[in-house]
């Protein structure tokens, strides 16, 4: 019996660390809408539900700069009002493209410059 295929690892979360941690909560929380499940300010930690997995906001002073060596990626059911929210809360935002496979994309950064990728399949 090879245990290895039964236990093998699920991605909990993604952390993201940041030093305007406050900013960062508000916009995935009102901005993004992601759902708060833990939030902890004296420790500066927030865990948002997404999807099937989690982001976790993680105050440090020194964070550092966004990497454009990544980016985190949403499927969103509604693309438009996303865009939405996103175009009243920074006026500087691209409309979402359709690519030729049919789904639609929006592109865009969170408070520290971290690139996210909106996404929503074609309506049937």
């Amino acid at each position: 019996m090879d245990l290895r295929a039964q236990h093998r690892p699920a991605l909990f979360s993604v952390e993201v660390r940041t030093s305007q941690w406050d900013n960062m909560v508000f916009w995935y929380r009102n901005i993004l809408g992601l759902r708060v499940l833990v939030r902890v300010v004296d420790d500066g930690y927030a865990l948002f539900e997404a999807g099937d997995t989690r982001v976790a906001i993680l105050s440090r002073e020194n964070a550092g700069e966004a990497s454009g060596r990544w980016s985190l990626g949403f499927e969103v059911t509604d693309l438009e009002a996303t865009y939405i929210r996103l175009r009243e809360a920074d006026g500087n935002i691209a409309e979402p493209k359709t690519h030729p496979e049919g789904f639609r994309e929006l592109v865009t950064n969170d408070p520290d410059g971290n690139v996210l990728r909106l996404f929503a399949w074609p309506t049937v």
